[in-house]
């Protein structure tokens, strides 16, 4: 007799516990930590911020959502320091799909946001945000994400541009990025005139509120480069 024979028994159906018994055993989805899931599971994360004492309306949200597991991180902290995020991805498969109740629950940023959905689509897993009702999973929202991801890149190179050309604009007026002189061309000529009228460096600086530090260091680069 064949095997498919014996499970399904000489009428043609198969017992109830045979079913049980036999399926028992089967990983679903490819795990192997002992756990059933079925072939695509909705995972939930949640994490408070600054303004929450807790993720209590977050996590009945997404049990509401039919999230079957919710990861939470309960102490707001760095990026780096997420370890109930780290969790929910390493639990996540080929599949799945992650879901959050607002989207800055995931990101603290675009760009690291943008990061992160996109790591989930390279494996294979959804996303979804319940407040702003974005599904990967769905043609709509996978265009809302790449129009995110192409926002991203050009609030980068829109950054990159404007930083280039500020650097070049303070180079066509004959100096470098950064900080202000504190004692302007001005102020050390003033500087001067006070000396030269019988006023100390410190009495000179008090009248121009700058640091006597500061004036006496403009007196002296400007007495090296006459010279």
């Amino acid at each position: 007799m064949s095997v498919k024979r014996s499970l399904v028994g000489h009428a043609g159906h198969c017992p109830a516990k045979l079913l049980h018994n036999g399926l028992s055993d089967i990983k679903i989805g490819g795990r192997n930590d002992g756990q059933e899931r079925r072939q695509m599971a909705l995972i939930g994360y949640a994490r408070v911020s600054t303004a929450e004492q807790d993720t209590a309306l977050q996590t009945d949200a997404l049990r509401k959502a039919g999230c079957e597991r919710v990861f939470e991180d309960t102490a707001s902290g760095a990026k780096a320091d997420r370890p109930g995020l780290a969790d929910a991805l390493a639990y996540l498969r080929d599949g799945d799909v992650l879901a959050v109740w607002r989207l800055d629950r995931l990101g603290r940023s675009m760009p690291h946001l943008i990061e992160t959905i996109g790591a989930l689509e390279a494996r294979g897993v959804g996303f979804r945000s319940l407040t702003e009702a974005i599904d990967t999973t769905t043609p709509g929202g996978r265009l809302i994400f790449h129009v995110f991801g192409a926002l991203g890149q050009f609030e980068r190179d829109l950054i990159r541009e404007r930083t280039k050309a500020g650097l070049t604009a303070a180079a066509a007026r004959g100096r470098k990025g950064g900080r202000k002189p504190v004692v302007t061309a001005d102020k050390l000529q003033r500087a001067r005139e006070h000396i030269a009228n019988g006023l100390n460096v410190r009495e000179a600086a008090t009248r121009l509120k700058v640091s006597k530090t500061a004036l006496y260091t403009a007196l002296q680069s400007t007495s090296a480069a006459d010279s």
